[in-house]
C-alpha cells in the first residue's frame, strides 16, 4: 500500500466526516478523524465494504491493526495528514477558489441563522444563492457548506461560528468572503475565551479581506475593536454600522405596533456632505431580536443596490424562520419529522439523515415539495433527489408539485429495483384528499416542503392532537452533554445512562433512540415495561432493569433485558425460572454501601455467593452501588467510605466468581466530584438533562427541555376582587390577568401558587396569583408590554431554570422534570 501524495484532489461529490451518514459510497471521500471518544479510523473497513474509495486518514491514528487493513483496500485512494480537520478545510478552500462569487459571511454569538436564511430570502430575486444548510458553522460545517459551490451559483452566504481561539483564521481562507454582517456579541462559547474582547477579535479575523462589514455599534465593544484595530488593518473597507443610541453612521429609531405585529422604522443616514436623509419601513417583527436582524439584513440590501421601495417589498415575504427539525407523535402510531420551509438539497440531505437515524418505526415516509431556487438545473436537481431517496430505501416517496411531477421519471426509474413506493400530487390539496394520506400508519415521516405548498397543513392533519401546552426536548443539547460527561470521564470508562422515569420526563424512546445512535454502552429503566417499550422502539443496546419482578421474567428473557439483582430472594427466584427453562442470562449485581434503598449488605455475601456458584446460567455483568450523597461536600468522608467498602466488596465477590466483572458506583454527581469513583463504567443520569452538581460543569452544559404554554385569557381585575378557587388571589392593585392553558394536572405544582411561582412572557418575569388549578393557571401581567392573548409563555427553559423552579418549592431538579404530564405534547428538536 502506497499513500498518494498531497494535495488532496478528488471529484467526489460528499465530503464525509461521519461514517453514520454515508449515503452515496462511490461518490464520497471520507475523512477519518480521531477524537477524544471517536475515532473515525475505526470504521475505515467497513466503509470500504459499502464502496468507499476514497479515504483521508490521519498519521496518529494509524495503528498496526488499521494499517493491516489499509492494506487490503486494493482499489482505494488513501492520503495520510497529520489533522483530518485541516485537511477537509484545504480541500474545501481549494474548491472555493474555482469560483469568483462574491460571498456574504456572518458571524456573530446570536442571529447568524435567522440573517442568513432571511438575507437568503431577500436576495433570491436576483441571485442564484448557496448558502449554509442549517446552522453549519464549525470547523467542519463551514467546509461542507462551501463545498455546494457550483457553476449556477452567482452569491453565497454562510454563516461562520468559533468556539476557541485560533480557529477563525482558517475557516476565513476557506469562505473568502467579500461582504461582513458582524450580528452581536454575548457569552455563547466564553469558557475557552479570556475576556469579550478576544472572542470579538478572533470572530472579527473571519473579516480580514472584506469591502464591506456591517455591524450594529451599540454593541460597544465591537465598535471600539473595529474602529480602532480593525480599520487601521482594513483601511479600504467599507464600514456600515447603525446605532439606535449614536448619532453618527445610521440612526435606527422604532416604534412597536403590537396590534398589527409589525415595526414602524426610521432609517436616518447621514451624506458624505454632512445632510441627513431619512428612510421609514414596515418590518413584520416586533421583537427587539428580530428587528436587529432585519436592520442587518435591510442594510446589506441597501449596499447591493436596492432600492428604498423595493426593500419594503422583500420585507413583506419575510417570516420566522424555522432553524430546526422538529419530531412530533402522530396518529396512527406514526411519527413525524417537520422541516417544512427548509427548502435547499443540502437541508434534505441533513433531514434525511436525521430520518435514517430513527429507529422507533421501521418504515421511512419522505413527503417533498418542489425545491425552489436552488441554482441547479431541474433535470439534475430531480435526478440527484431520486438518487438521494433511493440510497435511503424508504418505504413512500410523495412528490408534491408540479415541477417535482413533470420529473417523476427520474424517481420511478430509481426505484425499479427497490421497494419503494412512489407517488405524485400537482398541489398539497389533492394529496390531503386522496387515500394515500390516511394509509399511513406506523411510519417515521420526513414532511419536507417549500412555504408556497403550506406543508403545515399536512403536519396538523398528521401531528397527535394535544392542547396548548409543550415540552420542547432539544436534542442537540442532550448530545452537547452526553459529550461533555464522556470527555470527563475519558475514553477507557464505560458509560450507563439513565432513562428510566419517561427519561427524567423528557421521553424514554426518543432520548434513548439517540443515545444508540451516539453510541452509549448502556441504558438502565427502572422496570421492566420500560424496557419492553424501548425494544418494541427499535433500541437494541443493552438495558439493565432495577426493579424486576417475577411477574416480568418471562418479559425480561424475551426481549433481552438484563435484570438488577438486589436481594437472596429475587436471585433465587430469578435463578429458578432460568434454571427451569435451560436458559442463561446476565444480571447486574447491586450491592448496599451506605444508600440503604437496595442492595446486598456485606453480611449477605456468603449466601449470594453460594447461589450464584451454583448456577453457571448466571453471569454477573457488573457489580454496582448508589452514592447517597455525592453532591452535598459535608458528607464527602461518607461518599469516600462508600467507595472504600464498595472495593472491598467487589473485590471478595470477584474472588469467589473466578472473574471481575464491571464495576458502575458513580452517578451525575459522583461523576463531577469523585474521579475515584469512575471506576469501569458510570451512570449517567440528571447531568444529561442540564443540570450539574458542580457550578464549573453547570456552564458547560445545556439546557435540554423548554416547557411552554398559551395565555388562553386576558382580564382586567378591579383592585380588592380575588382570584381563583377559595379566593386566595387578593388584589391590591387594578390587575392585568392572564389564564394560561398549565394546571397541576400537567406538573405545574400547586405549591407554586399564591405568588411563590413565576413564569416568563416576552422576557418578563409574572408571578401566580391565586391557586394553581388542575388545567389552569393565573399570572399577572400588568406591567408586562406589547402581551395578547395567544402568547407564548415560558415555564421553565434556559433563563428560569429547572433549578430555580426546584428551589422555589423547597424539592429538586428531578421532581421538577419528572412531574411534567405525559399528556403535555413532546417536540424533539434538532438545529
Amino acid at each position: 500500500m502506497e499513500f498518494q501524495s498531497l494535495p488532496i484532489n478528488t471529484n467526489a461529490q460528499y465530503l464525509l466526516n461521519d461514517s453514520r451518514q454515508l449515503s452515496s459510497p462511490q461518490r464520497s471521500i471520507f475523512f477519518a478523524i480521531k477524537g477524544l471518544h471517536h475515532d473515525g479510523h475505526l470504521f475505515l473497513d467497513d466503509l470500504y465494504r459499502k464502496g468507499v474509495r476514497e479515504f483521508v486518514v490521519e498519521s496518529n491514528a494509524l495503528s498496526p491493526t488499521i494499517l493491516r487493513d489499509l492494506k487490503r483496500f486494493q482499489e482505494a485512494k488513501i492520503w495520510k495528514v497529520e489533522n483530518s480537520i485541516s485537511a477537509m478545510q484545504e480541500v474545501a478552500q481549494k474548491h472555493r477558489e474555482h469560483f469568483n462569487l462574491p460571498i456574504i459571511s456572518i458571524t456573530g454569538s446570536n442571529g447568524k441563522t435567522i440573517v442568513k436564511e432571511w438575507l437568503s430570502q431577500l436576495l433570491s430575486n436576483r441571485f442564484k444563492i448557496v448558502k449554509s444548510p442549517k446552522s453549519y458553522n464549525s470547523q467542519i460545517g463551514v467546509p461542507l457548506s462551501i463545498w455546494q459551490i457550483n457553476e449556477s451559483h452567482n452569491l453565497g452566504i454562510f454563516e461562520v461560528g468559533v468556539s476557541k481561539p485560533n480557529e477563525m483564521e482558517n475557516l476565513e481562507k476557506v469562505v473568502q468572503p467579500s461582504i461582513g454582517i458582524f450580528t452581536n456579541i454575548g457569552t455563547a462559547h466564553s469558557e475557552f475565551f479570556s475576556s469579550n474582547s478576544q472572542k470579538i477579535k478572533e470572530k472579527i479575523k473571519l473579516f480580514k479581506h472584506v469591502k464591506t462589514l456591517i455591524y450594529c455599534a451599540d454593541y460597544v465593544e465591537i465598535d471600539e475593536i473595529i474602529k480602532s484595530d480593525f480599520i487601521i488593518d482594513n483601511p479600504n473597507c467599507t464600514i456600515i454600522n447603525w446605532s439606535r443610541m449614536a448619532n453618527t453612521g445610521i440612526r435606527a429609531d422604532w416604534e412597536v405596533d403590537v396590534e398589527n405585529t409589525k415595526v414602524f422604522l426610521d432609517l436616518t443616514a447621514v451624506t458624505s456632505n454632512a445632510e441627513k436623509f431619512t428612510t421609514s419601513f414596515d418590518i413584520p417583527f416586533t421583537d427587539e431580536a428580530s428587528i436587529e436582524n432585519a436592520i442587518h439584513c435591510m442594510l446589506t440590501l441597501w449596499h447591493l443596490g436596492y432600492s428604498t421601495s423595493e426593500i419594503q417589498a422583500r420585507l413583506q415575504i419575510l417570516r420566522p424562520v424555522s432553524m430546526r427539525l422538529e419530531m412530533k407523535q402522530g396518529i396512527n402510531s406514526n411519527y413525524l419529522i417537520d422541516d417544512t420551509y427548509n427548502n435547499d438539497l443540502a437541508g434534505l440531505t441533513i433531514a434525511l439523515n436525521f430520518l435514517s437515524q430513527q429507529k422507533q418505526r421501521q418504515r421511512k415516509v419522505l413527503i417533498l415539495s418542489d425545491l425552489l431556487e436552488t441554482g441547479i438545473p431541474e433535470k439534475e436537481l430531480y435526478k440527484q433527489i431520486a438518487h438521494l431517496v433511493k440510497e435511503r430505501h424508504l418505504e413512500y416517496f410523495i412528490g408534491i408539485g408540479d415541477v417535482i411531477s413533470r420529473n417523476k421519471n427520474h424517481f420511478i426509474t430509481s426505484s425499479a429495483k427497490t421497494t419503494t413506493n412512489i407517488q405524485f400530487f400537482k398541489t398539497t390539496d389533492e394529496f390531503l384528499d386522496s387515500q394515500t394520506i390516511k394509509s399511513l400508519h406506523n411510519c417515521t415521516m420526513l414532511i419536507k416542503g417549500a412555504r408556497k405548498y403550506g406543508f403545515e397543513q399536512i403536519v396538523n392533519r398528521l401531528v397527535q392532537k394535544t392542547h396548548g401546552t409543550i415540552l420542547e426536548i432539544n436534542l442537540d443539547a442532550i448530545t452537547n452533554n452526553l459529550n461533555y460527561y464522556r470527555d470527563k470521564i475519558g475514553q477507557q470508562i464505560k458509560m450507563m445512562v439513565m432513562v428510566k422515569a419517561f427519561a427524567y420526563g423528557s421521553g424514554s424512546t426518543e432520548v434513548a433512540n439517540l443515545l444508540q445512535f451516539h453510541g452509549v454502552d448502556y441504558l438502565a429503566v427502572a422496570y421492566t415495561d420500560e424496557g419492553v417499550a424501548l425494544r418494541q422502539n427499535g433500541v437494541y443496546l443493552p438495558i439493565m432493569v432495577m426493579n424486576p419482578s417475577p411477574n416480568d421474567f418471562e418479559q425480561l428473557v424475551a426481549y433481552s433485558l438484563e435484570p438488577e439483582i438486589y436481594s437472596l430472594r429475587i436471585l433465587q427466584e430469578f435463578s429458578d425460572y432460568i434454571d427451569s427453562r435451560n436458559l442463561s442470562s446476565k444480571i447486574h449485581l447491586k450491592i448496599d454501601t451506605g444508600m440503604h434503598r437496595l442492595g446486598f449488605e456485606k453480611e449477605a455475601l456468603p449466601a449470594l455467593l453460594l447461589c450464584l456458584k451454583s448456577n453457571p446460567n448466571l453471569w454477573v455483568s457488573t457489580i454496582f452501588s448508589h452514592l447517597a450523597a455525592a453532591d452535598e461536600e459535608a458528607y464527602d468522608d461518607f461518599t469516600q467510605k462508600q467507595v472504600c467498602t464498595f472495593t472491598e466488596m467487589v473485590g471478595e465477590i470477584s474472588e469467589a466468581l473466578g472473574y471481575i466483572p464491571s464495576r458502575h458506583l458513580a452517578n451525575s454527581a459522583g461523576i463531577a466530584r469523585f474521579p475515584e469513583a469512575r471506576l469501569d463504567m458510570v451512570r449517567l443520569g440528571i447531568g444529561l438533562y442540564g443540570v450539574a452538581a458542580k457550578a464549573e460543569d453547570q456552564v458547560n452544559l445545556q439546557t435540554v427541555g423548554t416547557l411552554k404554554t398559551v395565555i388562553s385569557q386576558i382580564k382586567h381585575i378591579k383592585a380588592d376582587e380575588t382570584v381563583g378557587y377559595g379566593r386566595k388571589g387578593e388584589l391590591k392593585r387594578d390587575t392585568k390577568i392572564a389564564t394560561i392553558a398549565i394546571g397541576y394536572a400537567d406538573g405545574f405544582n400547586r405549591r407554586y401558587g399564591r405568588g411563590v411561582g413565576e413564569v416568563l412572557i416576552n422576557g418578563h418575569k409574572c408571578k401566580v396569583v391565586g391557586n394553581v388549578c388542575m388545567d389552569m393557571t393565573m399570572i399577572d401581567i400588568t406591567d408586562v408590554p406589547y402581551v395578547q392573548e395567544g402568547d407564548e409563555v415560558v415555564i421553565f427553559n434556559k433563563e428560569l431554570t429547572i433549578s430555580e423552579l426546584a428551589h422555589k418549592i423547597g424539592t429538586i431538579p428531578y421532581e421538577v422534570l419528572t412531574s411534567v404530564s405525559e399528556r403535555v405534547k413532546r417536540v424533539f428538536y434538532q438545529l
